[in-house]
């Protein structure tokens, strides 16, 4: 009678339902991490870069915001003690202003698409929405910045403080918010072209010249070993007939 070859304390390597031993695989080999896929770490990368274009864009509409408050006309107002009065009623500066608004709006989105195209010339989904999501936040802020450093709100208060008669400027706002997509808008429809234009293209297949079967040239993709000029089988020796029996 033999012993057994395995001790009893210890429980055989060939056991399906035996525990893993601390510290990976049955030699106690430690496990590695397996390696990252190239796509996640190119989203991440992208993720990162949009976050930037859109913080500093967001930060832009601080030029924005000044700008507008610097170029945009202004509305006069008279006061005759009583109530308020437009100074000029057929003027046209609240318009002035809402459109001073977009054109700036509009020439902030074509700078910051070329710098994002630079910034990231591969271009991708993310970039262009951190831009747009950077120019509405951008513009909302240069209409918040604008009307808080103009002039003040409170027209009665105003009115009083200049006088009877004196001619002061009314608050500056934005009546058309439509003009708050206008950088978002001119960034995407730039970025967009750029990257048609200039963008990386996708690699083009090689073009060669071959010999078809008669030896004339044929331009085209080169053929796949076993195919032919056409795309189907090639035409290989045709096989000798077999020999006649030899007679008895």
């Amino acid at each position: 009678m033999t012993a057994p070859l395995t001790p009893p304390h210890q429980p055989s390597p060939h056991d399906p339902w035996q525990k893993p031993q601390k510290g990976g695989g049955p030699a106690g080999s430690h496990l590695w991490p397996l390696p990252e896929a190239p796509g996640a770490k190119d989203l991440r990368t992208d993720l990162r870069r949009a976050g930037i274009v859109c913080a500093a864009v967001t930060v832009a509409g601080v030029g924005l915001g000044l700008l507008w408050l610097w170029l945009a006309p202004r509305v006069p107002l008279i006061s005759d003690s009583t109530a308020v009065f437009l100074s000029d009623s057929e003027g046209e500066e609240a318009i002035g202003a809402d459109g001073t608004f977009a054109l700036l709006a509009l020439a902030f989105g074509a700078v910051s698409a070329v710098l994002a195209f630079l910034f990231h010339r591969r271009g991708g989904v993310p970039v262009v929405v951190g831009l747009a999501l950077g120019g509405v936040l951008g513009s909302l802020l240069a209409w918040q910045l604008g009307t808080r450093l103009g002039p003040t709100d409170d027209v009665v208060a105003h009115a009083r403080a200049v006088g009877k008669g004196v001619i002061f400027d009314a608050p500056l706002e934005l009546r058309a918010k439509g003009a708050l997509l206008a950088w978002s808008l001119a960034a995407m429809a730039v970025h967009l072209g750029l990257t048609a234009m200039f963008g990386p293209r996708d690699p083009e297949p090689e073009w060669g010249v071959y010999h078809g079967p008669e030896g004339a040239p044929v331009y085209g993709d080169a053929p796949s070993p076993g195919t032919g000029p056409s795309g189907g089988p090639a035409a290989g020796p045709s096989p000798e007939p077999p020999a006649p029996p030899s007679g008895s």
